[in-house]
C-alpha cells in the first residue's frame, strides 16, 4: 500500500566535490546519449530515441530497464566494468557531471522511469544549512509502466543537441574502411581524424590518414575517460591504433597506408605510416593482395629500366624509404610470401626471362658488318678467350645480376655465351666496347664493381692499345746513358743499399747485362760489414764518377 509519505518527493545530496567548469551544454548532452546507448548495449535492445517534442523539448529515450536513483550514488558501475568492450561510460559520475552543467546553464530536466521520476534542486546540505548544493529531488514514477528510461531536457538548444550526437560514431558520417578484433578503421574527411573509444569520439589528430574507432581498451585508455571524456591525450590511446592497424587485412586500409609512405620524401605523409611496425605490417598485406614493387628513392632514380619492367608486367612501384626497405629485405607477407622489393623483382623477372635472339641473316647489312667485326676487335687482345664458346644478338635484354639497370650485355658463364642488345650493333664502338666488357667477365668470372673485374677490364684495355701503338726503340747507347744518370744521382749523396738499387733498375726495365757495365763505368764500389749477409752490401760512387778525381782517371 502506497501512503503519503511514500509519494512526497525526497532529496539527497548528489556529492559533487568539483563541477567541470569547462564542460559545456554538449558534453552535458553526450554523457546522456552515452548512457542511453550503453543500456541498449547492454540488454540488447531497441535503439535509443533523440526527439523534440512539439513544446519544444527535447527527450533522450532508452529502452532499458529504466534508471533508478540509486544509480546516481554510484561512482562506478559494476555491470559496466565487467562489459567495458560494449560501453563508454561507468554511470554515475558521468550523469552528475551532467546534471551540474545542465543547472549551470539554468537547464531544467525531468527524468522518467518505471522506478521513479528525477529532477533536480539546491538544497543545503545536511548538517550545514549555510551550504547549498545541489541535489537529485526523487518522486513516485509518473509513469509505472514505462519501458527504460526518458529524459526530457527543457530550455536546451538543437545546435547543442546536434553537435552532442556528432560525438558519436553512430550518427556521424564516418565511414568504416575495415573492422578488426581491436576496432575499426575509418575513412576520414575533410576535417580532423576523430578518435573514438566504443563509438564516443575522445580526440581528433589533425596528421592521422585515419579516423579510429577505439573497442578494445587498456587501463590507461580506461583511466584517461574516468572523468574528462574529451581532448584524451595521444599516450592513452597510440597502442590503441598501432594495435588496429596491425590487425587490419584489407587492402583498401593497407594500401593507403603503403601509399602514403612516398609522401615522406616531402615531408607530408601522416603520423601512422611513421610507425615502423605500423608501416612494415601494410606492406606484408599489400603485398599480398596486389601486384606492387617496394622501391627506395635511389632506386626510384637509378633503376628506371627495371622499374619500367616491373610497370610493364603489372606492377606498381611504391616508394618506402630505406630504414623500412631494410626491414622488408628477406621478409615475407601475411600469406608466407616473399616481399617483392626490387631485388626480389629481379629475381623473379630473370627466373622468367627469355632472350629473342636475332639470326645474323636477319640483320641490316649496316649491323651485319658490325657484328662480323668481333673478330678484328678479339684479335687485338690476343684472339677469342677460351671461356667464350658464342656471341649472340638479341632483341630483349634482362638484367645483370645485382644491377637494377638493364644493360648493354650479359655474359652467361654456365652455357659460355655473351648476349649483346642490338642496339650496340648501331655504332662499332659501342659494339666493340660492349664485347670487351663481357670478355672481361668471362675471364675473371667476377661482378661488376670488383677489383678482379676491374683488373680483368683493365688488362683487356691494355692488350687491345697495346695492339693499336707502336712504341720507338730506344738505342743502346741512349739506355746506357740513362741509367748511368739514373746511378750517378742516386750515388751523389753517399752509399745505398745495393739490393735497393737493382730491384729499382729492374722496375725501370733494366736487365742485370746493363747494370753490370753500368757500374765499372762509374767505378761503383760494393762494401759491407758483414758480406755474409746480402741485405747489408752498399753501393757508392768511384772518386772519378763522384768528381773528386781527375776526370780522365777511369775513362
Amino acid at each position: 500500500m502506497t501512503t503519503v509519505a511514500d509519494r512526497q518527493p525526497r532529496q539527497f545530496d548528489l556529492n559533487i566535490e568539483r563541477v567541470l567548469e569547462n564542460w559545456t551544454v554538449t558534453h552535458a548532452l553526450r554523457e546522456v546519449i552515452a548512457n542511453a546507448l550503453d543500456e541498449q548495449a547492454l540488454t540488447g535492445t531497441t535503439e535509443p530515441a533523440i526527439v523534440k517534442d512539439t513544446a519544444g523539448v527535447w527527450h533522450i529515450r532508452d529502452f532499458g530497464r529504466g534508471i533508478k536513483y540509486q544509480h546516481l550514488t554510484q561512482n562506478e558501475n559494476p555491470e559496466k566494468l565487467r562489459y567495458p568492450e560494449l560501453v563508454v561510460g561507468k554511470f554515475g559520475v558521468g550523469l552528475k557531471d551532467a546534471l551540474a552543467t545542465f543547472d549551470r546553464h539554468s537547464i531544467r530536466i525531468c527524468i522518467r522511469s518505471c522506478h521513479g521520476d528525477i529532477t533536480t534542486g539546491k538544497a543545503a546540505k545536511h548538517g550545514f544549512d549555510e551550504i547549498r548544493t545541489l541535489h537529485a529531488v526523487i518522486g513516485a514514477a509518473s509513469a509505472p509502466d514505462m519501458t527504460g528510461t526518458d529524459i526530457a531536457i527543457e530550455g536546451v538548444r538543437d545546435e547543442d543537441v546536434d553537435n552532442a550526437k556528432a560525438l558519436f560514431l553512430r550518427y556521424a558520417d564516418d565511414a568504416v574502411i575495415e573492422e578488426t578484433t581491436a576496432g575499426a578503421i575509418l575513412k576520414r574527411g575533410s576535417g580532423p581524424a576523430p578518435i573514438y573509444v566504443n563509438g564516443l569520439r575522445v580526440a581528433e589528430e589533425e596528421n592521422f590518414l585515419f579516423g579510429y574507432n577505439v573497442t578494445s581498451m587498456t587501463k590507461r585508455l580506461r583511466a584517461a575517460l574516468n572523468r574528462e571524456r574529451s581532448n584524451v591525450g595521444r599516450s592513452a590511446y597510440t597502442d590503441r591504433v598501432k594495435a588496429i592497424l596491425l590487425a587490419a587485412t584489407s587492402a583498401e586500409a593497407t594500401g593507403a597506408l603503403a601509399t602514403d609512405l612516398g609522401g615522406y620524401q616531402t615531408g607530408r605523409w601522416h603520423d601512422e605510416t611513421q610507425w615502423v611496425d605500423v608501416a612494415v605490417h601494410a606492406c606484408q598485406v599489400l603485398n599480398a593482395h596486389a601486384r606492387v614493387v617496394f622501391v627506395t628513392p635511389d632506386e626510384l632514380s637509378v633503376g628506371a629500366g627495371i622499374i619500367g619492367h616491373a610497370q610493364l608486367d603489372g606492377y606498381r612501384p611504391v616508394v618506402v624509404p630505406d630504414t623500412l626497405s631494410q626491414k622488408l629485405r628477406n621478409a615475407v607477407d601475411i600469406m608466407g610470401t616473399s616481399i617483392r622489393d626490387l631485388g626480389q623483382f629481379l629475381i623473379e623477372f630473370n627466373a622468367s626471362f627469355k632472350f629473342n635472339f636475332v639470326d645474323p641473316g636477319d640483320l641490316s647489312p649496316d649491323e651485319r658488318a658490325t657484328y662480323a667485326a668481333a673478330e678484328a676487335i678479339l684479335a687485338l687482345r690476343g684472339g677469342l678467350p677460351r671461356e667464350v664458346k658464342e656471341i649472340a644478338i638479341s632483341e630483349t635484354m634482362r638484367p645483370e645480376t645485382g644491377r637494377l639497370e638493364t644493360t648493354a650485355g650479359v655474359w652467361e658463364r654456365e652455357l659460355g655465351r655473351i648476349v649483346i642488345k642490338r642496339g650496340q650493333l648501331r655504332s662499332l664502338n659501342d659494339y666493340a666496347g660492349t664485347l670487351l666488357h663481357e670478355v672481361a667477365h668471362a675471364v675473371s668470372g667476377a661482378a661488376d664493381v670488383t677489383l678482379h673485374f676491374e683488373d680483368a677490364l683493365t688488362g683487356e684495355l691494355g692488350a687491345v692499345a697495346a695492339a693499336q701503338v707502336e712504341l720507338p726503340v730506344a738505342s743502346p747507347s741512349d739506355r746506357a746513358q740513362a741509367i748511368d744518370g739514373w746511378l750517378r744521382t742516386r750515388l751523389t749523396n753517399g752509399p745505398q743499399p745495393a739490393r735497393e738499387l737493382r730491384a729499382a733498375l729492374r722496375d725501370q726495365g733494366y736487365a742485370e747485362s746493363e747494370v753490370r757495365p753500368a757500374r765499372q763505368r762509374l767505378r761503383i764500389r760494393s762494401t759491407s760489414e758483414t758480406p755474409g749477409h746480402a741485405d747489408t752490401w752498399l753501393w757508392s760512387l768511384g772518386l772519378a764518377a763522384s768528381g773528386d778525381a781527375d776526370p780522365a782517371v777511369g775513362n
